[in-house]
């Protein structure tokens, strides 16, 4: 059991009165147990959260007026308790689409980002050969991590899988993205997840991984290699990242800092 501590600062000027939707918060998800959480606002503000309908994430929402800076902290103490078994995850069979659970189904289909329907000659001829199961998603994983280039600024809010293997760069998301896209050709289920995790090689950010559904459940994995999956404490989950971005804004702003930390992970 690991108990980390998460410290997120956000810092905004607020051009012209501006809707927020942030994720922020850690996500009540089975792997992990939120132990004391807080969020505070300067200047304080009225506030609420909600939860979406499909994938349950957790969403803060509020109104700001113009103002030269408006901060968000969330402050929280949070045990992770899943235990990777490694020996487990090998033997994992994929699971055939006429025995997936309805609420899995979707997570096979094409999306914004992950048009996955673009890319099934491709998939086929370098992973439809593989034996299905853990390994076949883990040399996705590989090739990803040998062929694309991990590089700050090379994609924006347009970027799809296929644009990340056409250029072969990208950064955690677009990583994630490919992964998700290559799964889902092949008939693996595949999603995004995000959270906080500490990656010592760059500046504080938020993370964005993968994970696929094979024969017992979920499984985490991460093309860029930045941080041990285990080591992520979950945001959100989603189709791609349209459905998991830290924040969703109708108004003019300019983001100043953003600083998501997490620190002092304690083996328990």
């Amino acid at each position: 059991m690991t108990t980390c501590k998460i410290q997120c600062h956000l810092k905004y000027k607020i051009v012209q009165a501006t809707e927020f939707v942030f994720q922020l918060q850690a996500a009540h998800h089975p792997d992990q147990t939120i132990i004391e959480e807080q969020l505070i606002f300067n200047p304080p503000i009225e506030w609420r959260e909600f939860q979406d309908s499909s994938h349950q994430n957790r969403h803060i929402r509020l109104h700001v007026e113009p103002c030269d800076a408006f901060e968000i902290n969330y402050n929280a103490t949070v045990e992770r308790h899943s235990v990777v078994n490694a020996a487990v995850q090998q033997n994992l069979n994929e699971v055939a689409v006429p025995n997936l659970p309805d609420e899995v189904l979707p997570y096979l289909l094409a999306s914004r980002y992950c048009n996955s329907d673009l890319l099934g000659d491709m998939a086929n001829r370098s992973f439809g050969w593989m034996k299905p199961g853990y390994s076949r998603v883990k040399a996705i994983e590989q090739w990803i991590y040998n062929n694309i280039f991990y590089v700050s600024g090379s994609s924006d809010q347009f970027t799809t899988a296929t644009d990340v293997l056409i250029h072969r760069a990208g950064v955690c998301r677009d990583f994630a993205h490919l992964g998700i896209a290559l799964c889902r050709a092949l008939g693996i289920p595949a999603r995004m997840v995000v959270g906080y995790v500490e990656i010592e090689k760059f500046l504080p950010d938020f993370h964005a991984i993968f994970e696929a559904y094979l024969e017992g459940g979920w499984v985490l994995f991460d093309p860029t290699r930045l941080a041990p999956v285990e080591n992520l404490i979950r945001i959100g989950t989603g189709m791609d990242a349209g459905d998991v971005a830290f924040s969703t804004f109708y108004g003019e702003i300019e983001l100043i800092k953003i600083e998501p930390l997490i620190t002092d992970q304690v083996d328990g």
